[in-house]
């Protein structure tokens, strides 16, 4: 097997942005590790709009829970059911089977679905700093082994049943969540709006419902309704040694603009964001870097450095989505900028 090597992606911090709410209150850089470089410019405008209001951005953190189903047989659908009911009664015992394998881990619901003589069991977990898939894993195969020797009527089928879920775009996730969810809500100002953003409110507003909620719609789009949130995520996601593909799940969220009398309401909700301060990848030294840098490698209460970490993401997302919507207001101006910072890096790159 060759040597381990890195792959070099272009990394840059922006910011500083302007944060409150109830996980942290704060000015901060982030960084974005991006081809796409018009992204920076694009992310930095949103976070100096935050800058220029009292509050910033109110980032709200409303749930977090890591998911693993798992799938088991049963000798018909009454069988099933009376199993699911079982697991039900025995919830406690769940969660002392949990707490044998992991110190960090919590059980906090157990759901089903039944299909035919199929059972899909989901296993919701707290998992402190870890973005916790391999934790969740573990605990969902204790889980699972615990199961099937206590509950008669049931067989293995697998590990892993698709109903978490996990790397993929699914109503599930973006009904139940899964990782943390986040609100992010920033109010702007009109002459802010006008003078930084060059739109309006209205603009802003009427452009949101008709491209990202009805354009969505007819795509044919799964619990989701924004710009791009993926491109801010996967960006996020690289320099801080996270999971990039979870931004599959991640990218499913909702985009709100309002027009409160000039002044623009702007709010972007990320139900899935799956990030950590600790597990593997986080041991990188520019990874360990940045999330010193981000005030994430402080001694806190566990889980408190992991939320942190997600509210500076879903803080950059919404910077990024502003400054984009923005921009798509005016004619031309998308393009015109893509030009201008694309030509001038792949110049620069190229020794020109």
């Amino acid at each position: 097997m060759s040597d381990i090597t890195t792959a070099g992606v272009p990394m840059k911090w922006v910011g500083p942005m302007r944060i409150s709410g109830n996980v942290a209150t704060t000015e901060a850089e982030v960084p974005l590790a991006t081809y796409e470089t018009p992204l920076w410019p694009s992310v930095g405008r949103g976070a100096k709009i935050s800058m220029l209001t009292e509050k910033g951005i109110v980032a709200t953190l409303v749930d977090e829970r890591m998911t693993r189903s798992v799938l088991v047989e049963a000798e018909d659908a009454q069988t099933a059911y009376a199993a699911a009911q079982q697991l039900e009664l025995r919830f406690e015992d769940l969660q002392k089977v949990v707490r044998t394998c992991s110190r960090f881990a919590e059980l906090v619901k157990v759901r089903h679905e039944i299909a035919a003589n199929l059972m899909f069991i989901r296993f919701e977990f707290t998992t402190g700093d870890a973005s916790g898939h391999n934790m969740a894993t573990l605990a969902a195969d204790a889980l699972l082994t615990h199961i099937l020797q206590t509950i008669p009527g049931l067989s293995y089928s697998s590990i892993s049943g698709n109903y978490c879920t996990d790397k993929k775009a699914t109503a599930i996730n973006g009904i139940l969540g899964r990782g943390k969810n986040v609100v992010t809500e920033l109010l702007v100002p009109r002459e802010i709006v006008e003078s930084r953003l060059h739109t309006t409110a209205d603009k802003v507003a009427k452009l949101n419902v008709r491209k990202n909620l009805i354009g969505t719609l007819l795509a044919g789009g799964i619990r989701s309704a924004n710009a791009h949130f993926a491109n801010m995520l996967l960006g996020f996601y690289l320099a801080t040694g996270q999971d990039a593909a979870n931004i599959v799940e991640g990218s499913q969220g909702v985009t709100f603009a309002e027009d409160r009398d000039g002044d623009l309401y702007f709010s972007c909700t990320l139900p899935n964001l799956i990030v950590g301060t600790v597990g593997n990848g986080k041991g990188i030294d520019f990874v360990e870097e940045n999330l010193i840098r981000l005030g994430c490698r402080e001694e806190r209460e566990p889980g408190e450095n992991a939320r942190r970490l997600a509210v500076l993401c879903a803080a950059t997302v919404l910077c990024g989505e502003l400054s984009l919507l923005a921009a798509q207001t005016n004619p031309g101006e998308l393009m015109r900028a893509h030009v201008q910072f694309e030509r001038k890096n792949s110049s620069t790159q190229a020794g020109v």
